[in-house]
C-alpha cells in the first residue's frame, strides 16, 4: 500500500480527450482508463488533493480537429486545466509554478498514452524534483507493447508504480 499525503500530492491526468480515448489502445481502453482515473479522481477531491487534467492542443492550426475537448466528466473533476502544445505537460504550460503555489511534492499520473504524453511528462517532472507515482491500471498506450516498456523499464527508475487499489491518500 502506498500513503499519500494529500496535502503534498496531486493526481495529473494526461491527455484524457474525446478523440485520444477513442482510439485502439491496449492492453486497458480508453473509457477503462477514463473510469479509473475518474475514481481516482474522486478520492483526491474527497481528500483535499487537487486534480489537474492536461490535455493537448496541436500547434499552428487554425481550429484543433474534433474531439479535442476533455472527456466530459475529466473537466468536471479537474480543479485545474493545463494546456500543452507539446507532448510533456511541462513545457511553457505553467504547471510546475501552478504545482509549486499549492505546495505539491509528490504527482500521480494517469492518462494516455503511457510512453508518449505521461512519460515525456513524467521525465520533465522528475528534472524538477517531484516524487513521482504511475497508477498502472490507470493509462495504457497505443500498444501493449509501448505501455509495458515504459511501465516495466522506464517508470521504477523515475516513481513507483502501482496499481489504483494500492493508493491510499492521509
Amino acid at each position: 500500500m502506498t500513503a499519500l499525503d494529500p496535502r503534498s500530492t496531486a493526481l495529473v491526468l494526461i491527455d484524457l480527450m474525446d478523440r485520444i480515448v477513442a482510439n485502439q489502445l491496449a492492453p486497458h481502453s480508453g473509457p477503462d482508463v477514463v473510469a479509473a482515473s475518474l475514481r481516482l479522481a474522486e478520492d483526491f477531491r474527497a481528500a483535499g488533493a487537487p486534480v489537474v487534467a492536461v490535455r493537448v492542443e496541436r500547434p499552428g492550426v487554425a481550429e484543433q480537429p474534433p474531439g479535442s475537448g476533455l472527456v466530459a466528466e475529466v473537466e468536471a473533476v479537474a480543479d485545474e486545466v493545463v494546456v500543452k502544445r507539446t507532448i510533456g505537460a511541462f513545457q511553457s504550460t505553467g504547471l510546475h509554478e501552478l504545482l509549486e503555489a499549492r505546495g505539491v511534492e509528490t504527482l500521480v499520473f494517469t492518462g494516455i498514452a503511457t510512453n508518449l504524453g505521461v512519460e515525456s511528462s513524467a521525465r520533465a517532472a522528475a528534472d524538477h524534483g517531484y516524487r513521482l507515482v504511475f497508477v498502472e491500471d490507470a493509462m495504457t498506450g497505443l500498444t501493449e507493447a509501448e505501455h509495458r516498456a515504459s511501465v516495466e523499464l522506464n517508470f521504477p527508475r523515475l516513481g513507483e508504480v502501482v496499481a489504483a487499489t494500492d493508493l491510499r491518500l492521509g
